[in-house]
């Protein structure tokens, strides 16, 4: 009987796949469908596991396609989303992503229509299993144990919600190519022994160790880095989710770092400045002082120290989050392309930045090599915290009028605690010695971006300065 027959009986194609997540095979199997123009409502897919009695009565044999049967069209968006949304655990993938196939035969622009269904559940399937991947990638903790003639192997257990393991595979071969290892999951299992990677059976939680010799110094090294100062409770419980946590040994440690971490932080900022000697009577002896200082780490990298440069007496202080690699080398604050793009902004809100004082809430600069390159890396809490008794300094001869803190480090230099930019801009924060404190983003941060970001950012900055520009002549008057 031919297909033409078949499908006139109504016949339903059953297409049993061999894997859960096996691409080339359902996209083969699909191009067969096509070129026969089965319709999606006559194919039914079954996973690995299924019985397939549903099918036991009407059901028939794949169609065979004829000689100058039509080509099959697809998108390289299509099947780059095909791709990823097949590892999905949703039984449903297979219909949904043969039914697009059929679509975009007739209509192939399909894929730019973010408001049809089929491709909006496409894009929350690839998202799920993009998420997924990432976790495994992220939670994924090794245990030691003893392998065969007394050589070390690692075995990590894992509960991934998707079928990714295979997907996930080349990445932790490549990040543990001299290990040898395998990953437990009740989706099946993968071993590497150093040159052959090889998939097992699923497994259960039992068949990985709990724990070995190594996880009492890697608890005491994460207690070390918790950086109370950055803790957001929401945002780390979306990136790192509980269901996760029994995996990780450092997890038994997060509920006390969490109900502590306000008091450590206070006690951060208390001890910042516990091991410098008396306050500096000159903007002179600051700049002496932070050059020999190495108080925290990023002195210790025996940069050069960059001083504030200003008159005394300023009524404008604006302060940066640290040098960067140009001002390292220059010795003066501002002078790479950030400070160029302030040097710009300044000019058109009439500020005259000759007659500010010019600092950075860390005074050396901090970074880590790509190559000959030098990049810069963020400060921690705790070194702005041990810089700020240097700004505190700067301010106390300065004594502006008011402070124009650039990004959230040089906010945290002046506040001594952590403040969101976007619900700080454009309204002043009285200090305690009677100025003011207006916060806006860093110049650096503009540069990353680009097109209508980037647009929108340099209209919010010119305004912040406009606004400070507008309170320093208030000031003045008064």
């Amino acid at each position: 009987m031919s297909a033409a027959q078949q499908l006139r009986r109504g016949a339903i194609y059953a297409v049993s796949l061999p894997q859960a997540d096996d691409f080339a095979f359902w996209r083969d199997r699909a191009r067969q469908l096509l070129q026969c123009d089965v319709p999606p409502d006559r194919v039914a897919w079954v996973e690995p596991g299924a019985t397939g009695s549903l099918f036991s009565h009407g059901r028939a044999r794949l169609p065979v396609p004829g000689e100058g049967a039509r080509q099959v069209r697809a998108s390289k968006a299509f099947l780059q989303a095909a791709k990823s949304a097949i590892c999905h655990s949703d039984p449903e993938r297979f219909a949904l992503l043969y039914r697009l196939l059929w679509r975009l035969q007739s209509a192939p622009r399909i894929m730019e229509d973010c408001a049809d269904p089929d491709i909006r559940r496409l894009d929350e399937l690839t998202r799920s299993v993009r998420r997924d991947i990432h976790k495994m990638r992220a939670f994924v903790r090794f245990r030691c144990v003893e392998g065969e003639e007394g050589v070390e192997h690692y075995v990590a257990w894992f509960e991934p919600e998707h079928h990714i393991l295979r997907t996930n595979a080349g990445f932790f071969v490549r990040r543990f190519t001299n290990m040898r290892w395998s990953i437990l999951t009740p989706r099946g299992s993968i071993h590497w022994d150093g040159e052959v990677l090889r998939e097992g059976p699923p497994a259960r939680k039992g068949d990985a160790p709990q724990g070995d010799a190594a996880e009492d110094l890697w608890r005491r090294y994460y207690a070390s880095i918790f950086n109370p100062a950055r803790l957001k409770v929401g945002a780390m419980l979306s990136e790192m989710p509980r269901k996760y946590w029994k995996n990780m040994p450092e997890a038994e440690l997060i509920p006390s770092l969490v109900a502590g971490a306000q008091a450590r932080e206070a006690r951060m900022v208390e001890t910042g400045g516990a091991r410098f000697a008396e306050r500096p009577a000159t903007l002179e002896d600051i700049a002496s002082g932070i050059a020999g200082c190495r108080n925290c780490p990023i002195g210790a990298l025996e940069t050069r120290a960059v001083a504030g440069e200003g008159p005394q007496g300023a009524p404008l202080m604006i302060v940066g989050e640290q040098p960067g690699d140009q001002e390292e080398l220059a010795g003066h604050p501002f002078v790479g392309p950030a400070g160029q793009l302030l040097d710009g902004h300044l000019w058109q809100a009439g500020i005259d930045r000759s007659s500010a004082y010019v600092t950075n809430a860390v005074k050396h600069f901090k970074y880590t090599m790509r190559g000959k390159r030098r990049l810069h890396q963020n400060p921690a809490a705790k070194e702005i915290d041990t810089c700020r008794w240097w700004l505190e300094g700067e301010r106390a001869l300065v004594r502006p009028k008011l402070v124009l803190a650039l990004g959230a480090s040089a906010a945290r230099g002046i506040l001594g605690r952590t403040v969101s930019i976007a619900s700080t801009r454009g309204a002043p924060i009285p200090l305690d010695d009677g100025s003011e404190l207006w916060v806006t983003a860093h110049p650096s941060y503009l540069l990353r971006l680009d097109g209508e970001a980037r647009d929108e950012q340099e209209r919010l900055f010119a305004s912040d300065l406009a606004a400070v520009q507008a309170r320093l002549a208030e000031l003045a008057q008064g």
